[in-house]
């Protein structure tokens, strides 16, 4: 720079002492006299000096020109060094975090991305757009309007600092939670010309927010109480409290104030189950779930039954941070179970007086009965002219029958109800309903009923033969019995093989049960649902009995008028 000054002085002096030279040279060959050419060599040597002072005023000038243009390129070099600085930490930022950088010259409306939209939010680089309308419209609509409303704040200078979470869209159409940041560059005159902003993906901080806020709205609105301790054993064998919700106050009538910072030891008493507690310490120190049941004492000193858990809980790092306990008052339930271990020890004790009873009883009616029954075959033996002695001799031969079918039944449901464990044997079904259809034959005969007998060659293992022959029994002398007057009687008797399971019906067009007003008690202990004079109530509770014995199960449909159903199941296995 001190080079090129030095040559422009050093030519403007050639240049004016060559025009003076020129110049005195034309001058001196004019006509002159004397005191001309005095005058012209003293004009001639003030115009050396005024070339030579005037070189060095303009050296002088171009020197501090040059000073100054020093100062002004040092100045542009330092600026150009800090920007290429600046933009070099600008790009080593934009790739070495996972936010998405953008930048927007607001005045161009031209919007720039880092390489973070196409990896947070998978768009390919050509389907990104460059202008601030691709990014508003891939705002949720939910969200639009309150960012847009903060941003424009922000931009007007009205807010010191932009920062807001909104939804944004995704390439697939799904959209991500993030947390915008902006930063406004402004010209000399305080305009906003660019803003500069960084979006961070907080989708799984605001997922789990949502689930933490929902287990707080658990936690404090459930109604069994829950506290949570930290790990510290050294004062106290349980650890102290640190939180406890609203429903363990209402259970113990303890403020949380009252308890925080404190073992719940203090709510342990005389009464307390000393192995339980001793089960609770051992858990701890070993850091597992242990579940407690004692007695606990309540603020006012009010012994309750408590029932909790104590579960160990850990951080991401997977060390132990605290314990949590879900607590429930089961005084009330505590006091059922006593209630009912009562109530079952006296149905108990009146089960056995019932079938000593029962055994008592039959036994007891057994001796007179026979005595009657011998005295009958006598008269039956007599000749009897009395019309009304031979009617009442008629009706107490069938009341004394009737009487000792009743006592049999009686007999077979105690010896059912008083042997859970019976004999099975493997039996032939078709065998069975032989020997009833024999023992029924003067009935059948007599009534003349339609039978349809469809029994396959079945063998059915783990049955008892005197309990299934008493149920076919049973059911086909119940056909009969309450057979309709008005049409002739029709029974189907059908079995067949459903998977593993044997299926006998029994279904006729008899008189029906009202199921509507007798379904819950149809198979109940002297239950009628008919005026028949040999009806006595014992004949399909002991049906049930005896199936449900055998670990089958029966069951009933039936329409007044139309007949009855009776299916019967047996695992055939």
């Amino acid at each position: 720079m001190k080079n090129s000054s030095n040559k422009i002085t050093l030519t403007y002096v050639l240049i004016l002492l060559f025009v003076t030279v020129i110049g005195h040279k034309v001058v001196s060959n004019l006509p002159s006299d004397t005191i001309s050419d005095t005058i012209l060599k003293y004009s001639y040597i003030k115009d050396l000096v005024l070339i030579l002072f005037s070189g060095l005023v303009f050296k002088y000038i171009l020197y501090r020109n040059d000073k100054r243009n020093e100062s002004i390129f040092e100045k542009l070099q330092e600026t150009n060094n800090e920007i290429l600085e600046s933009n070099e930490r600008y790009d080593i930022v934009a790739k070495a975090t996972s936010d998405t950088i953008w930048d927007w010259k607001i005045e161009e409306d031209s919007f720039t991305w880092n390489k973070g939209i196409e990896v947070v939010f998978g768009y390919k680089k050509e389907e990104v757009g460059k202008t601030s309308k691709w990014w508003f419209d891939r705002i949720h609509p939910e969200d639009s309007l309150k960012m847009s409303v903060k941003l424009y704040s922000f931009l007007e200078q009205k807010t010191e600092k932009w920062q807001d979470e909104y939804r944004f869209q995704c390439a697939d159409g799904s959209y991500k939670y993030v947390f915008d940041r902006g930063f406004l560059v402004k010209d000399k005159d305080g305009k906003p010309i660019r803003m500069i902003g960084a979006i961070q993906d907080v989708t799984k901080q605001k997922e789990e927010e949502q689930r933490l806020r929902l287990l707080e709205t658990v936690i404090t609105q459930t109604k069994d109480a829950v506290v949570i301790t930290d790990i510290d054993t050294s004062e106290n064998v349980i650890p102290n409290i640190i939180f406890v919700n609203s429903a363990f106050t209402d259970m113990t009538g303890y403020l949380p104030e009252e308890v925080i910072g404190k073992s719940p030891v203090m709510f342990s008493g005389p009464k307390s189950d000393i192995l339980e507690f001793d089960k609770l310490k051992t858990a701890i120190q070993e850091y597992r779930e242990c579940f407690v049941e004692t007695i606990s004492y309540k603020k006012n000193k009010e012994e309750f039954w408590v029932n909790f858990s104590m579960i160990p809980v850990t951080n991401k790092d997977g060390e132990h941070s605290h314990w949590i306990s879900i607590q429930r008052d089961v005084t009330e339930e505590k006091e059922r179970d006593k209630e009912r271990e009562q109530l079952i020890r006296e149905l108990t004790q009146n089960n056995k007086d019932l079938k000593q009873f029962s055994y008592i009883t039959s036994h007891n009616l057994r001796a007179p009965l026979s005595n009657l029954t011998g005295l009958l075959n006598l008269v039956d033996d007599m000749t009897i002219t009395d019309p009304e002695l031979k009617e009442i001799i008629s009706g107490f031969s069938k009341s004394t029958h009737l009487l000792n079918e009743t006592i049999n039944d009686l007999v077979k449901v105690v010896i059912i109800k008083d042997n859970p464990s019976i004999e099975k044997e493997k039996v032939l079904i078709k065998e069975i309903f032989e020997n009833v259809f024999n023992q029924l034959s003067f009935l059948i005969g007599l009534h003349k009923p339609i039978l349809k007998i469809d029994l396959e060659e079945i063998t059915i293992l783990n049955i008892n033969k005197s309990y299934l022959e008493s149920i076919f029994l049973n059911l086909l002398t119940n056909s009969i019995k309450y057979r309709s007057e008005n049409r002739q009687l029709r029974v189907n008797i059908s079995s067949k093989v459903v998977d593993d399971n044997l299926v006998l019906t029994f279904k006729d067009n008899g008189i029906g049960i009202d199921l509507q007003r007798n379904k819950d008690k149809i198979f109940g202990l002297y239950q009628r649902f008919h005026n028949h004079p040999d009806s006595k109530g014992l004949g399909l509770y002991l049906v049930k009995s005896q199936v449900e014995a055998m670990g089958g199960t029966i069951t009933v449909e039936s329409e007044i008028g139309k007949g009855t159903t009776f299916t019967i199941i047996f695992k055939n296995n």
